[in-house]
């Protein structure tokens, strides 16, 4: 686990918790033992169980958390992704941060794996983007990649990406090319993506070296289309803008190797999850 998500989860704790949680202190029985389960109560590609889990450790380390399913798992409803047993007082609390987080991070996933499944049998990948909930960058990449689709670039530290208010300046090709030649013989294995707003700018940007991305930003399908009869072969040539799960097929019909989708984080649908308790005996 990366080392600021533990904080993360702290934090979430906390803003549940407040100075304690009153209603399991004077609404359970002391010393009272129970044994609960999530359960998914709708068809749902699973992310962020060991999240949840781990909410439930902080919260009471005494508590035995088992989870029945890796993240990645296609669900169908009913199917029990955490059982958890120990001091009732402490499930109760912990219940709702762990289902937040579980509800969220499999929404993700969900939303990556039906593009996914949009664009089998062509060669596109599905990338997400940095359009992320600030703070759970890392797990809701996380998520994307456990609905079976890849990450683009994690921040503004791993790639560089020339988009269209870097070059708002008005830049020569010459000065361009410049700044890529000394920017990749200062950082040596880090990608150059170039945003081109219209076919024209795609081209220009083909003849220049050390371009590893070519995005193809809210462009008709005939200009990928053409974008990809003359691209170069070292070259890879990434769709963005107005991607949805209507039009993402065609997209990648067109050729794209890449295509960022925005909504697979952004506007994730959370997942419907239940913590039950169990009628069974604790073992």
């Amino acid at each position: 686990m990366p080392a600021h998500i533990p904080d993360i989860l702290d934090l979430a704790i906390a803003e549940d918790i407040g100075a304690g949680d009153i209603t399991a202190k004077w609404f359970t029985l002391p010393g009272s033992q129970a044994c609960a389960e999530i359960v998914a109560r709708e068809p749902a590609c699973l992310a962020g169980s060991q999240v949840a889990a781990e909410i439930f450790h902080r919260v009471d380390r005494s508590l035995q958390v088992e989870v029945n399913m890796p993240d990645g798992t296609a669900l169908e409803k009913g199917d029990v992704v955490i059982t958890v047993q120990g001091a009732t007082a402490s499930i109760l609390t912990a219940e709702r941060t762990a289902l937040n987080f579980i509800q969220r991070l499999s929404g993700v996933a969900t939303m990556a794996h039906r593009f996914v499944e949009a664009v089998r049998g062509t060669n596109a990948v599905i990338l997400d983007t940095r359009k992320t909930t600030p703070g759970l960058r890392l797990l809701e990449k996380a998520a994307v990649v456990a609905g079976g689709a890849r990450n683009h670039r994690i921040g503004l530290h791993d790639m560089f990406m020339v988009k269209d208010n870097h070059l708002a300046a008005g830049l020569s090709a010459d000065t361009l090319q410049k700044m890529i030649s000394a920017a990749r013989a200062a950082n040596p294995g880090v990608r150059v993506e170039l945003e081109a707003d219209t076919l024209e700018q795609a081209k220009s940007f083909f003849c220049m070296q050390g371009v590893d991305v070519i995005l193809l930003d809210n462009m008709s399908l005939a200009d990928m289309r053409e974008a990809v009869r003359l691209c170069p072969a070292n070259i890879q040539l990434e769709a963005s803008g107005g991607v949805n799960l209507q039009t993402v097929r065609q997209i990648a019909e067109t050729g794209v190797h890449l295509i960022s989708v925005g909504s697979v984080t952004h506007s994730a649908r959370a997942i419907d999850f239940a913590l039950d308790f169990c009628l069974r005996p604790l073992h």
